[in-house]
């Protein structure tokens, strides 16, 4: 997440009005002109799933476009159930799923389950990613404007950039925990204030609340922002110039964090506890820390969806790309540096305290991106780095290290906005030249909108509840093949029952984060993605991404009957459409073929071909 703003110094507090503020003036005006240039840019950004929100799916991420309409669609079943917000049954039956272990982006899925009952997941959740966007960019902007106390185009500029910056909108592929770089700001604005004199009280209450609402949302982000903080505020506490200023607040500060702690304590006591020691919890994720690393070329490439790109200058070095997360190119990295000396030079000893802690955090957070070995064009050297020593502590175990370049977006906007408003200050030929070197730096990043393809319409056979009579309530019923990220349309097709309320079925299998096996209570096991597969699942996962039917022996039907009796399954069905990820076609006819030779001929029911499972019945004698 993105790094802390610079606490003001003695020469460099920013006055409670800025000077732009002057009587009579309409700061509302910049504020109303930047909020709807970026909501403008988040619709553009977001436009392919405006077109149609309940067929169009995001190409690049089908599998966490579909986890978070789960979420969604369970925040309604949650609210009407009176169920647990950090643990479920409704999925990987018989086990369960610790939401807390995962991102369960709590408040999201309170706050719009009025939009999410009425409209569907599918409205809601580019609802939500359209105001992540906009949200993260005027945040920063207001940012800006109060702690750096910079013009209101320099705050909208640099406020813009963060908000739209390659990491952000690659991370809008899908992602509502990492698309929301408004937590970022938000929080950071009440660290700033902790140092009021006489507020320790209310500054602490309300950063503890701020901690609490930024946990709910996107969990490891915050995570980033108190590593960034604490640099942050290290590195300037040791400044010579600022030194005296720091011991006078230590008292103060160190009251509002103790009240901080405690309030977040008390907000998060349960989830906290659920994510660490809750049943179903485990250790690190399913995704390879070595793989998730930031390309150090990747910061002197552009991501593919750029205008760049547009050129043939995009680049492939992000593992995916919903994890492109700094691919500023090479104008921007340059020009930083630049900035970088340009502001040093001009700056005063307390105005350096905060550019030098600035630097020391952002140059942190690029080399813990880099991950455990540097890597460079694509290829991992031998040469060890200082996340390799991280890796295995906790939190680090659970963090992908290529996540940490999403700090340099604060940093860089940080330094945009100070030398957008030095612009006026400098001679006529240097004014036309830094002008230029924004639009090279800047013009090739702006994003495009974001890739998106056609998904399988939820079959009538469950939007028409006729499922109802073949399942009982809280049934177990399940799509073919079993829900998981690369075929998520069992997983949607329930989030959307839940969404409407009344009677509902639970699922096996689904895409989330789990332990590797069962989950036993008080063991704690290596994490992985969705549910270890039984012999019955991997049947149909591989029938479809593959069209590899093995032929099946009565070996394998008394397996699958173990299976279903495991799961609870009361009945299967196969949709006439089924999707799969990034344009990827889904053998369906593979998928009937395995199931009719398991289970006996399918019955037609609406427009699905269904299959019912009787405990203790041959699957083939169904």
């Amino acid at each position: 997440m993105s790094v802390a703003a610079p606490a003001p110094a003695a020469s460099a507090d920013p006055p409670a009005n800025p000077v732009s503020a002057r009587p009579g003036s309409r700061p509302w005006r910049a504020h109303l002109t930047v909020a709807l240039i970026a909501l403008a840019l988040a619709v553009y950004v977001t436009s392919g799933l405006w077109r149609d929100p309940y067929r169009h799916v995001l190409a690049d991420n089908v599998g966490d476009q579909a986890w978070f309409e789960w979420l969604l669609g369970y925040g309604v079943y949650m609210l009407g159930n009176g169920s647990d917000p950090y643990f479920t049954h409704m999925m990987n039956a018989p086990l369960g799923v610790n939401l807390a272990a995962n991102t369960s982006i709590t408040v999201y899925t309170v706050l719009f389950a009025p939009l999410t009952h009425l409209a569907g997941p599918q409205v809601t959740f580019v609802t939500i990613l359209t105001l992540n966007l906009a949200g993260s960019a005027f945040a920063w902007y207001l940012f800006f404007r109060r702690w750096l106390a910079v013009s209101p185009f320099a705050a909208g500029l640099a406020g813009m950039f963060c908000g739209f910056a390659p990491g952000f909108v690659a991370h809008a592929n899908g992602h509502l925990n990492w698309s929301a770089g408004w937590v970022a700001p938000f929080v950071l604005w009440r660290v700033m204030k902790l140092r009021e004199e006489g507020r320790w009280l209310r500054n602490g209450l309300l950063l503890g609340l701020a901690l609490a609402i930024g946990f709910s949302v996107a969990p490891e982000g915050l995570f980033y922002v108190a590593i960034a903080s604490g640099i942050f505020i290290g590195v300037w506490s040791c400044a010579r110039a600022v030194r005296h200023e720091a011991l006078a607040a230590l008292g103060t500060v160190v009251k509002a964090l103790g009240v901080a702690a405690v309030v977040a304590g008390a907000l998060l006591a349960y989830p906290l506890y659920m994510h660490f020691a809750g049943p179903q919890t485990f250790s690190g994720t399913g995704f390879n820390q070595r793989y998730f690393v930031e390309d150090v070329a990747a910061y002197f490439s552009y991501a593919s969806r750029s205008v760049a790109a547009l050129f043939g200058l995009g680049s492939d070095l992000g593992p995916n790309a919903t994890e492109e997360t700094s691919f500023f190119g090479v104008p921007m990295m340059i020009l930083m540096v630049v900035a970088f000396v340009i502001l040093w030079k001009r700056a005063d000893p307390g105005r350096r305290a905060t550019l030098r802690a600035v630097g020391v955090t952002g140059l942190a957070f690029m080399i813990l991106s880099w991950g455990p070995r540097f890597n460079w064009g694509g290829a991992e050297t031998p040469i060890p780095l200082p996340y390799a020593g991280l890796a295995y502590l906790p939190l680090f175990d659970s963090a992908l290290p290529l996540r940490f370049a999403l700090a340099l977006v604060g940093v860089f906007g940080i330094l945009l906005a100070f030398l957008v408003d030095k612009i006026p200050t400098f001679p006529k030929n240097r004014k036309i030249t830094i002008a230029g070197a924004l639009a090279v730096s800047l013009v090739p990043i702006l994003p495009l909108p974001l890739r998106i393809q056609e998904r399988s319409a939820e079959p009538d056979f469950i939007a028409n509840g006729t499922w109802q009579q073949y399942v009982s309530e809280n049934g177990v019923l399940t799509a073919l093949p079993f829900a998981l990220n690369v075929h998520a349309d069992g997983q949607r097709w329930q989030a959307y029952t839940m969404a409407r309320g009344g009677a509902q079925f639970r699922i096996p299998d689904g895409y989330f984060l789990g332990p590797m096996t069962t989950g036993e209570a008080g063991k704690k096991e290596m994490g992985r993605i969705g549910a270890p597969p039984q012999a019955t699942d991997w049947l149909f996962t591989r029938a479809a991404l593959y069209g590899y039917v093995p032929r099946l022996t009565n070996a394998d039907r008394d397996r699958a009957r173990s299976d279903f009796a495991y799961w609870g399954v009361e009945a299967v069905f196969l949709a006439d459409e089924i999707t799969g990820s990034d344009h990827k076609t889904l053998f369906r006819q593979a998928v009937l073929t395995a199931a009719t030779d398991l289970l006996g001929e399918p019955e037609r029911v609406d427009d699905v071909l269904l299959w019912r499972i009787r405990p203790g019945v041959d699957p083939v004698d169904q």
